[in-house]
């Protein structure tokens, strides 16, 4: 990315900051504690847009109470349809192929794959290993599996090999969690709909931070969640993108609504996409996605997805230039990398205790996987810089062989 020699001085960590466009945005997000949080993987950091909005939706429940439906601003009752337009240009969809839906992602993934699955000629379901429980909802579909590489990729080779004509939908991460490989995904709808058959990804960790043209690319259908890169706290609301092709595909039968019929209603005109919602957002989980967008959606994706790209290349440059204890998981080139860098370490978790008690905080997943997620809205090349140094120090000296200290968190 960069020419010349690598540069792993702090120093050069400061300037690369000061070039960076996105610096000034750290005044409105706050992370947790005083130290480094590259956490964005599992939660991003509270913001104060976000907090705000989330305000003024409990401002608007004490001054209007159950009229708050259809006469706050925004009104309640269009929350779904209102947030679906502004994260659609944060994934590449048109606004009417995206809605915010009640539910958690897993489950709003499966009435997409079972919808999908009955309008396909086909009748398996292909996911990645040790995934089958996205296969769609009762009667259970036939799930053939893609396997990754020796690297832990999914690359469109193996995808190809598990497709046939006789699959019906293909459900996989747009972002592997536990590698952060970037998927193929124009190459993958090409094959899938090579057999006729449609296929939809997980966005929960590239929606915000990796700048996917959903629309343009011809993905059928994906789920995405907000908690992370979108910056909209914990419990925040996820939702659903459903490409205008599809528009005639019926969603299976709702079960469950706010009452027998339908929501309150303003009058709006519903999206197709909102046909496939299966219960309505809740009201708070909602409203911070409203400020938090109010930052996304200035900056704009192409340049978050550049910024976190050098950040996610920094990882990497330090991690190889001074710790060789760690191994670098992810994808080095910068179009298969998504937006957190996976390090493999056998003791994992002491490595993350130790790196928690100075004060860089990183996902750690057993045995061996630490997940350095970098968001491109707060965190800086010094930062980095500071926790890989952190990184260095711990495995040095032997710090992350401690036990953990059973009395620092008493119950």
């Amino acid at each position: 990315m960069d020419d010349g020699a690598f540069d792993a001085s702090r120093s050069a960590a400061r300037m690369r900051d000061a070039d960076a466009a996105l610096t000034g945005l750290r005044e409105r997000f706050e992370p947790p504690g005083d130290g480094v949080a590259l956490t964005a993987a599992t939660l991003g950091a509270h913001g104060d847009d976000a907090a705000a909005t989330l305000q003024r939706a409990v401002d608007q429940w004490r001054a209007r109470g159950d009229g708050a439906w259809t006469n706050a601003e925004p009104a309640w009752a269009d929350y779904a349809e209102l947030l679906g337009d502004r994260v659609a240009g944060l994934i590449g969809a048109k606004p009417s192929e995206c809605v915010a839906a009640g539910g958690s992602p897993r489950t709003i993934a499966r009435r997409l794959v079972t919808g999908f699955r009955r309008a396909a000629d086909g009748d398996t379901v292909v996911v990645p290993e040790g995934a089958a429980g996205a296969t769609g909802e009762e009667p259970a579909s036939p799930v053939v599996t893609v396997a990754a590489d020796s690297a832990g990729a999914i690359t469109p080779a193996a995808v190809a090999d598990a497709v046939t004509d006789d699959t019906a939908v293909v459900y996989l991460p747009s972002v592997r969690p536990w590698t952060g490989q970037l998927l193929a995904v124009d190459a993958i709808t090409e094959i899938a709909h090579s057999h006729g058959a449609y296929v939809g990804f997980d966005l929960a960790h590239s929606a915000g931070v990796v700048d996917h043209t959903l629309h343009r690319s011809g993905v059928d259908f994906g789920v995405w969640s907000s908690h992370r890169y979108l910056n909209a706290g914990p419990g925040a609301v996820a939702g659903l993108f459903v490409h205008d092709d599809n528009a005639d595909i019926s969603a299976p039968a709702r079960t469950a609504w706010l009452t027998p019929d339908d929501p309150p209603s303003t009058g709006a005109a519903a999206s197709h996409a909102a046909e496939w919602q299966h219960t309505p957002v809740d009201v708070y989980a909602a409203a911070p996605l409203f400020g938090a967008l109010d930052v996304g959606t200035a900056v704009g994706i192409t340049e978050l997805r550049a910024h976190s790209v050098a950040l996610t290349w920094y990882v990497i440059g330090l991690v190889d230039a001074h710790v060789p204890d760690c191994h670098v998981r992810s994808p080095r080139a910068a179009e298969r990398r998504g937006g957190h860098v996976t390090l493999t370490h056998p003791n994992a978790e002491g490595v993350a205790r130790a790196l928690d008690a100075r004060g860089v905080a990183v996902d750690v997943r057993p045995p061996d996987v630490l997940r350095v997620a970098p968001s491109p809205y707060y965190v800086s090349h010094e930062d980095i810089w500071v926790a890989v140094d952190e990184l260095e120090t711990v495995l040095s000296t032997g710090a992350h062989e401690q036990p953990p200290d059973t009395d620092a968190n008493p119950p």
